[in-house]
């Protein structure tokens, strides 16, 4: 199993930035990918930006050119820097790791991110 542990959620203001971080911990595999979803109040789970260890990225369109994810394969973490951020942005950030070899998913407990005037 994989444990997630999440840190740098908070309160920004808009404009503002904030860099979220997740280490995975347990059995994991070279194969992978880490990554980021969110989950707004009433609204379903989606994807922010996903990482795999070879470096392959993917994002959600609306924070292209704004957020920037990372990972350290030797410390098995995985980052999110968000930029200009917008009100819309606020959501609870989940951590996610995926076992590319096998079907395993991972969540971590979540990290609110508040972006408001």
């Amino acid at each position: 199993q994989v444990q997630l542990v999440e840190s740098g959620g908070g309160l920004v203001q808009p404009g503002g930035s904030l860099r979220v971080s997740c280490a995975a911990s347990g059995s994991i595999v070279g194969v992978n990918a880490m990554g980021w979803y969110r989950q707004a109040p009433g609204k379903q789970r989606e994807l922010v930006a996903t990482i795999t260890n070879s470096g392959s990225t993917n994002y959600a369109d609306s924070v292209k050119g704004r957020f920037t994810i990372s990972r350290d394969n030797a410390k098995n973490t995985v980052y999110l820097q968000m930029n200009s951020l917008k009100p819309a942005d606020t959501a609870v950030y989940y951590c996610n790791y995926k076992n590319l070899i096998g079907t395993r998913n991972y969540w971590g407990q979540g990290t609110q991110v508040t972006v408001s005037s």
